[in-house]
């Protein structure tokens, strides 16, 4: 089994608070990758490079999509997160995921 961490409490928060619809395919997400491996692959996830994965969840409400990483030991790292509101991913939502993930990679050393 693989275990998800979330980068810190207000990540989880957010997601929490997401529409209902998305939040719930989250948690089916999450479930698939702790039983299977954090490799879902497409439509699921997509690789971002250099150790970062995008999960991507849908709802009825609209999408959302949560940056994770994966560490040593079959743990995966949720980083950020963000509802999702136009076509391509803004910038600023890639550069926080991979501020975090270099964050978490120097921490494991």
């Amino acid at each position: 089994m693989w275990r998800v961490n979330y980068f810190n409490r207000k990540v989880k928060t957010e997601i929490e608070a997401w529409p209902v619809g998305i939040y719930a395919d989250f948690l089916r997400l999450v479930q698939l990758m702790e039983r299977y491996s954090a490799d879902l692959r497409m439509p699921h996830s997509r690789a971002m490079g250099q150790g970062l994965f995008e999960l991507r969840c849908r709802g009825g409400e609209g999408i959302g999509r949560v940056f994770y990483c994966t560490m040593s030991g079959q743990e995966i790292t949720i980083l950020h997160s963000f509802i999702k509101k136009t076509q391509e991913t803004p910038e600023r939502e890639i550069t926080m995921a991979r501020r975090r993930l270099r964050e978490v990679r120097d921490d494991q050393r």
